[in-house]
């Protein structure tokens, strides 16, 4: 049963007219939000999927239970769709899997998108890919993962020391972990799952040379454990839903010829050696792992999705639960509170802005030319820290808007903040991630030239949804011509301080160059809204969403005479006069996420905890406690770590 059919049971026949023509405003609202005429291909099979009894909340399990669990829900997953090739052919496709599944198990999006993205991907790209059996990958006989980071080197990945060297006299590579610094770090490599094999990063050695890293399919387990030379160490839990994340290492493993996975940027041959389209080892590094890319789109994925989930849980919590009125004896619902409501609905326009700056992105992925490569990796890359970061800030702001109750796991809300700290960090840290495009956007990049206004600045209405994305832009000028100036005014002879100069304000017009891309998707949206009072909702949805994130920069926008002083002190007055219009529609607004009742349904938060928890409490012990023994958890003498396990046993 949705909210609105909750509220609408006691309607009068205008409450229920109200409701039909809410109804026809979500449904235009949800077909802007999940791609249109695509919504059934892209979307419609996971959302049917964690409804599935499969995706319920399970109490009391270990985390090595939780983690098989997830392996058995990636196996669900495969049985689910027609063609596994065909899934990792389509970043639309595999970022929507990440959209609807990280909301009930981020372990399973974390699995999938190495499996059939950063493993079978991988495979698929590389020119001996239709030569290749992959039937036992696709029928998931063996699960597929992706070793590229070494416990030295993480986002320098490129410095990787994992060598495999050609062996002439056999026609075979040898695959070797030569330091302990370069034992692959946190690839799900154990004996849960099943059998795998990986895609290794390593460096290609030819007779002595070192040609840059490739790809290589490896063998890593079967049914007996590890194959012989490789060695597998559980890594301590993490943070989130646990994954068997390990260290692994390679003591001289023989593989075949065909191991290598070879492409225009690299093919090895008898006479010539290597051959490559691409003469800098660096850029073939970066050919070789170009999944990564597409590994961001499922990360923003993740996070628009859970963000919506989120949301939905926190807007019905807060119109189901009541607390005690202004007058004696009376009740009101928590979202009846501005200080309540208002926090929720700025977490609704920036999950709007973000589920349309991801649509965007992921179509700008899909069509664009060999030209335009470099630009939309950096976007992607761009928009898989704003997206992931904001994201974080709704889910946390909507657990502590529900109180104690979402601190619980059988509410959702717990893992699903957790879950975000590993989309932040996967696939290229954000803050690095970001530095890199600040430094290639400094001089490389056209800020947008706003033209000047054609009426006085005073006389431009906070309302006007044109004026405020052109503020938004001149903030991202105004970081950039900082930047620029920081850059050439640093210290001379000494790039890293140069750099170092200029970074506050790069990375700055980076996050603002994010929101002004949100900003211009969530615009375009509302342009293809034809439902009037939908697309009236989004214009003041956006409205808010502008001003918020022009609040922080007033001062500089008044300073540089692009804001009369009328206009900062009129801002927080527009800012209420949009959540008073906006509260009464939060329902209206979170439904068009259109999360499964058989998702929400087992949630009781969203259906103000009228489901018993009996189910969910361990049972009463027969026998008393013994007392708690804390001779474990003393400081114990251990032997000083070598110089080589320091950082392992900073982990462990």
């Amino acid at each position: 049963m949705t909210l609105l059919t909750m509220q609408s049971q006691a309607s009068s026949s205008t409450g229920a007219a109200e409701t039909v023509q809410n109804r026809a405003v979500i449904s235009e609202l949800t077909h802007q939000l999940f791609d249109a005429h695509e919504r059934g291909r892209l979307h419609g099979t996971w959302r049917d999927l964690i409804g599935n009894e499969k995706f319920r909340y399970r109490p009391g399990l270990t985390s090595e239970e939780r983690m098989a669990l997830s392996y058995e829900r990636l196996r669900l997953v495969n049985e689910t769709i027609d063609n596994a090739a065909s899934l990792a052919r389509d970043p639309q496709l595999l970022a929507s899997l990440h959209e609807w599944t990280g909301v009930v198990d981020g372990a399973l999006g974390t699995l999938a998108g190495i499996h059939y993205n950063l493993f079978l991907g991988s495979l698929l790209d590389h020119d001996d890919s239709e030569s290749r059996q992959l039937t036992e990958f696709t029928s998931m006989q063996r699960t597929g993962t992706f070793l590229c980071t070494e416990l030295d080197h993480g986002n320098d990945a490129a410095a990787l020391q994992t060598t495999c060297e050609l062996d002439r006299t056999t026609n075979e590579f040898v695959l070797h972990t030569p330091t302990p610094g370069a034992r692959k770090f946190m690839p799900n490599t154990s004996l849960i799952g099943g059998p795998k094999s990986g895609v290794v990063a390593a460096r290609l050695l030819v007779d002595g040379q070192d040609q840059g890293v490739f790809l290589f399919l490896t063998p890593l387990t079967d049914e007996n454990g590890p194959r012989p030379g490789i060695s597998i160490r559980p890594l301590p839990e993490r943070l989130g839903s646990p994954v068997d994340h390990c260290l692994t290492s390679f003591d001289q493993v023989r593989l075949p010829r065909e191991a290598l996975l070879e492409g225009d940027h690299g093919r090895l041959t008898a006479e010539d050696g290597l051959s490559s389209s691409l003469g800098n080892p660096r850029k073939r590094f970066l050919h070789s792992i170009k999944r990564v890319t597409w590994g961001k789109l499922c990360m923003s994925g993740a996070g628009v999705g859970v963000s919506r989930a989120a949301l939905t849980i926190a807007v019905r919590r807060a119109h189901l639960r009541t607390i005690s009125g202004p007058k004696v004896g009376t009740r009101v619902p928590l979202a009846a509170h501005r200080s309540h409501h208002s926090r929720l609905l700025n977490g609704v326009a920036s999950t709007y802005a973000m589920t349309f700056l991801h649509r965007a992105v992921l179509a700008r992925c899909v069509d664009h030319t060999e030209a335009e490569r470099e630009e939309v990796e950096r976007l992607v890359a761009i928009a898989k820290g704003w997206i992931t970061w904001q994201s974080r800030e709704v889910a946390i702001e909507c657990r502590e808007r529900c109180g104690a109750p979402g601190l619980f796991p059988l509410n959702a809300l717990a893992d699903i903040t957790q879950n975000l700290e590993g989309a932040i960090t996967a696939e290229g840290d954000n803050l690095v991630v970001w530095a890199k495009a600040a430094a290639e956007m400094v001089f490389g990049h056209q800020a947008d030239q706003v033209s000047s206004p054609t009426v006085p600045l005073e006389l431009q209405p906070l309302t006007e949804l044109t004026f405020l994305r052109g503020l938004l832009a001149r903030v991202e000028h105004l970081w950039q011509v900082r930047a620029r100036a920081a850059l050439r005014g640093g210290p001379s002879g000494n790039p890293l301080a140069r750099w170092n100069v200029a970074s506050s304000a790069g990375i700055e017009m980076v996050r603002a160059h994010a929101r002004l891309q949100a900003a211009d998707a969530f615009l375009a949206a509302i342009e293809r809204t034809e439902e009037p009072e939908a697309r009236a909702l989004l214009e003041d949805l956006c409205r808010l969403f502008l001003l918020q994130e022009l609040t922080p920069h007033t001062g500089d926008l008044l300073a540089e005479g692009y804001l009369a002083p009328a206009h900062v002190h009129e801002l927080p007055l527009a800012v209420d006069l949009l959540m008073e219009r906006l509260a009464p529609q939060l329902p209206v607004l979170v439904e068009a996420f259109d999360l499964p009742e058989e998702f929400l349904s087992r949630i009781p938060l969203a259906n103000g905890g009228s489901l018993t928890l009996d189910e969910f409490l361990p049972p009463e012990a027969e026998t008393p406690t013994p007392p708690l023994d804390l001779s474990a958890c003393l400081p114990r003498q251990r032997q000083s770590p070598g110089a080589a396990d320091r950082k392992l046993a900073l982990l462990t």
